[in-house]
C-alpha cells in the first residue's frame, strides 16, 4: 500500500481542514494511506505525527484553522535538521510529502526537494493571496469576507458620527486583501504597498470629499503600508482646520484568519487536495497546484521561488474611479 505524508505550515487559513479532508479521502479511495505531520516542519523534525483516515477527517470541512496544527520552524533552515526530517520520512515509509502552505513553506519545500530524493507537492494556502504561480490561494476569500463584514459594521458608526475611519487589514507586504475589501466596501481610499499613494494626495482627496459635502470617509490600509495608529495622528494634524467629527482607527488583525471558511474556500480547497492526489497517481513529482484563469493545473514547485505576485494595476485604478 502506498503511503504519503501531509503537513500544514505557516499561518493558518480558513479552508485548510477542507483540503486535508480531500487529500485523505481521495488517497484512501485509491488505496493510499496518509500520515498527518503535526505542527508543520517542526513535527517533521520531531517525529510528531498521526495516522489519518476517512473517519478522522469527518466533520471538519466547515471548521477554520487546521486539525494538524501549524508553526513556523526556524530549524528547518539548517541543513542538519532538514536531513533529520528526510530520515524521519524514510522511517515512516514514504517518499512523498504534501505541503499545504504559502511563500515561506514553499521556499522550504523547494530546498528540501532539491537536497533529497523526496517528492514534494505544494498546495497554495495563505490569506494574503501573494504566492507567485497561482491566481488564488486557500483562505483568501474567507479573509476578505471577514474583513468586509467588519468594515460594513464600522461604516454605521462612521456615518453616525461623521468621522474618518482608518481600517487596517492584514496582508503582510501584500495588498490583495486591502484591494478587494476596498472595492467591496466602497472605501474612499485604499492604500496598498505595491502601488504607493502619496500622503499629500490622501489629504487632498479627504479635503475634496469634505468640500463636496461628504460627511464621512473610510480608508482601507494594508498593514504593509503603515500602522493605522501612526497614520491617524498625521491625518488629525493635517485636517485640524476642517469640521470633521474625529478620526478613528480599527486594526482587524487575526479575526480575518479565523472562522468557518466560505463555500468558495471549501470547494477550492477540496478540489486542490483531490487534484494533488490524482496528479501524484499519474507520476508527477515536485509540483505545486495552481489555479489560473479558472483552471486547476500543475506547475513546477520552484516556479514561485524568489518571486513576488502583485495585484492587478487596473483593479487598483478602479478603486479610484469608483470613489469620485
Amino acid at each position: 500500500m502506498k503511503k504519503i505524508a501531509v503537513l500544514t505550515s505557516g499561518g493558518d487559513a480558513p479552508g485548510l481542514n477542507a483540503c486535508i479532508r480531500a487529500v485523505v479521502r481521495t488517497a484512501y479511495f485509491h488505496n493510499i494511506s496518509v500520515i498527518g505531520i503535526k505542527r508543520g516542519y517542526k513535527g517533521l523534525i520531531e517525529k510528531d505525527y498521526c495516522l489519518l483516515n476517512p473517519r478522522s477527517v469527518g466533520g471538519i470541512i466547515n471548521k477554520g484553522g487546521t486539525i494538524l496544527h501549524s508553526s513556523r520552524e526556524p530549524r528547518f533552515k539548517i541543513p542538519e535538521y532538514r536531513k533529520k526530517a528526510y530520515e524521519n520520512l524514510k522511517d515512516l515509509g514514504t517518499d512523498t510529502l504534501i505541503v499545504i502552505g504559502g511563500n515561506g513553506s514553499f521556499t522550504a519545500a523547494n530546498i528540501f526537494a532539491k537536497e533529497f530524493p523526496i517528492n514534494v507537492i505544494g498546495i497554495p494556502k495563505t490569506i494574503d493571496n501573494d504566492l507567485y504561480g497561482t491566481d488564488y490561494t486557500i483562505g483568501f476569500d474567507t479573509a476578505v469576507n471577514n474583513a468586509v463584514e467588519a468594515v460594513d459594521k464600522i461604516r454605521d458608526t462612521t456615518i453616525s458620527h461623521e468621522r474618518i475611519f482608518v481600517v487596517e487589514v492584514m496582508g503582510r507586504d501584500s495588498g490583495f486583501i486591502a484591494l478587494d475589501v476596498g472595492i467591496a466596501t466602497g472605501a474612499d481610499i485604499t492604500l496598498i504597498p505595491e502601488y504607493p499613494f502619496p500622503l499629500h494626495l490622501v489629504i487632498e482627496k479627504l479635503i475634496d470629499s469634505y468640500k463636496k459635502g461628504k460627511t464621512f470617509s473610510i480608508i482601507i490600509l494594508a498593514e504593509g503600508v503603515a500602522k493605522a495608529q501612526d497614520l491617524v495622528p498625521i491625518l488629525e494634524e493635517k485636517l485640524k482646520n476642517y469640521s470633521i467629527g474625529g478620526i478613528r482607527y480599527s486594526v482587524l488583525g487575526h479575526i480575518q484568519r479565523g472562522g468557518s471558511p466560505t463555500a468558495f474556500d471549501r470547494i477550492i480547497a477540496s478540489r486542490f487536495g483531490a487534484f494533488a492526489i490524482e496528479k501524484y497517481l499519474k507520476g508527477e513529482k515536485n509540483f505545486m497546484v495552481s489555479y489560473e484563469k479558472g483552471q486547476i493545473k500543475t506547475k513546477p514547485l520552484d516556479i514561485s521561488f524568489g518571486k513576488i505576485k502583485k495585484p492587478d494595476l487596473e483593479i487598483f485604478e478602479l478603486t479610484k474611479k469608483l470613489t469620485i
